[in-house]
């Protein structure tokens, strides 16, 4: 069940990201040098520029400056101020090779780690500025879980190498995840008062985690439904993830969602899934 950003465990977080970058880290001691430039699901990234923006927001996060570089902001995958930043990171180290980029990742998350393990709580529970607004530090690091778990798929979506699909950086995943899921039903699917859906994510077959959302005055996620759902979707929880952060079109993976109820209502979820920036 997904938590408020005040009761955000660090410790249980901060382990997520030590279990996520570990388990990037291990692939990447695994890739050849072609693995590195394949092309990911995201538009104008290979491997590398992924492996890139995660050491690159991490070195961030301890204080040091972008790459003084040269971003085309014209380039398709740029939408935005932010897209921009974290270009500036990528292009910043196109030019290292597998073994300097190996070593980068793995000594900039060491560092985050301990830098991370020794924050006091009060830190922590901070307000800051995170990807989805001012929220806590906290928060945000459970957002950090989110995203490189996210670009971990990516990269193994590249070199066709599935993996990870369970474990505490999963379900920090979906606790983040599980945040969204009122603005995504409510506003982007627009699902009217007095309509209830359950969203059933599986793994092999098992259903792992439910969130349920209620629509009133406004669309809330909430531990059970009152009454049974106007629509459930069940689908696995690789799917979900790579819908609700826009990786794969609806159409690609529709085959591997079971609706049980209102079809329209959710063809009209699915359609609206996807939310990240």
């Amino acid at each position: 069940m997904a938590t408020s950003a005040a009761s955000i465990q660090k410790e249980r977080t901060v382990e997520a990201l030590n279990e996520v970058w570990a388990s990037i880290g291990d692939l990447l001691a695994r890739l050849t040098g072609e693995q590195w430039h394949l092309q990911t699901p995201l538009p104008g990234w290979d491997v590398q520029d992924n492996v890139a923006h995660i050491a690159g927001t991490e070195a961030m996060l301890l204080g040091e400056p972008a790459p003084d570089v040269e971003v085309d902001r014209t380039a398709v995958h740029i939408r935005n101020d932010t897209g921009a930043f974290n270009e500036a990171w990528v292009v910043g180290m196109r030019g290292l090779s597998p073994d300097e980029m190996r070593s980068r990742f793995a000594e900039t998350t060491a560092r985050r780690l301990d830098a991370l393990r020794a924050m006091p709580q009060d830190e922590w529970d901070a307000e800051s500025f995170t990807p989805a607004g001012r929220s806590t530090y906290g928060r945000f690091m459970q957002i950090r879980v989110f995203d490189c778990w996210l670009h971990e798929q990516d990269i193994r979506d590249a070199v066709g190498e599935p993996g990870h699909e369970s474990g505490l950086a999963v379900e920090v995943t979906l606790d983040e995840l599980t945040t969204a899921m009122g603005f995504v039903v409510g506003k982007r699917a627009a699902v009217g008062p007095g309509n209830r859906i359950t969203f059933s994510l599986t793994d092999g077959g098992v259903i792992v985690r439910q969130i349920h959302v209620e629509v009133d005055e406004r669309a809330r996620v909430v531990p059970s439904l009152a009454a049974p759902a106007t629509a459930t979707l069940v689908l696995p929880v690789g799917v979900m993830t790579r819908l609700a952060a826009g990786r794969v079109p609806v159409a690609d993976v529709r085959a591997k969602v079971t609706v049980v109820g209102d079809e329209r209502l959710a063809g009209a979820v699915l359609d609206n899934l996807a939310y990240t920036i």
